[in-house]
């Protein structure tokens, strides 16, 4: 656990916007946990959080787990209660008017997602054990490959990779990345496992080999993965 890198907005100044600290932030994010509370949407800054989490799912992939603490989902996913009272009160500033719906979509989608809810006289105590260990199953499970020191321009390809592969969707694609050597192929095919590997149970990059023994190779390597799975 020495190697988990974890980071809390509290540490950050607050602004009026949300600042590019944080955007790189959840952007480099590997996994976002969300604690939802019954003030939660009375807060710009943590709307605005939420819609730059849900994009990086969207478009890198990443893992979203919600936390609905002593604050039932249904508000959350419906804008009920205190949560569309918060954005009933935001929406008196005119400069938040065309956010409230990204805002709300957000919330819905956060809504969705499995996670864990808290209710009053819960065992607290419990549930942080429960998400402690299933965070460190998923991490466990992503060994990430080395890309690059300074990958310059890969990831609007891995976005391109990414829709192409249609893993989201739950029917993925089989994809070619073809071209001459030193353009960067397997550099890209890096970055696109980093992106979905954790989204498999098991999970394996074969480099590419040159010569006869490329299949031998791969056949070799890939019923051993098979056993190994099995």
């Amino acid at each position: 656990m020495d190697d988990w890198m974890t980071f809390i907005d509290n540490d950050l100044t607050r602004g009026e916007d949300i600042t590019e600290e944080l955007l790189e932030v959840i952007e480099g994010s590997r996994i976002s946990i969300v604690v939802f509370s019954a003030k939660y949407a009375y807060s710009k800054w943590c709307l605005d959080e939420l819609v730059k989490i849900f994009q990086c799912k969207e478009s890198k992939q990443q893992i979203v787990y919600p936390i609905f603490y002593k604050v039932d989902p249904s508000e959350i996913r419906y804008q009920k209660g205190q949560v569309r009272d918060g954005i009933a009160h935001l929406s008196k500033y005119e400069d938040n008017l065309t956010k409230v719906g990204s805002w709300k979509a957000a919330l819905t989608q956060a809504a969705t997602l499995s996670g864990w809810h808290i209710s009053d006289g819960g065992h607290e105590a419990n549930v942080i054990d429960e998400i402690v260990k299933v965070i460190s199953t998923k991490i466990m499970k992503c060994t990430l490959l080395d890309v690059a020191t300074h990958p310059v321009g890969i990831e609007s390809r891995v976005e391109d990779i990414l829709k192409l592969l249609n893993v989201e969707q739950g029917d993925p694609h089989m994809v070619g990345i073809w071209g001459i050597g030193g353009i960067g192929k397997t550099t890209l095919a890096k970055a696109v496992y980093n992106s979905i590997s954790h989204k498999f149970e098991h999970s394996c990059f074969l480099h590419c080999l040159i010569g006869s023994k490329k299949f031998f190779f791969i056949l070799h390597v890939s019923l051993k993965v098979t056993n190994k799975a099995m």
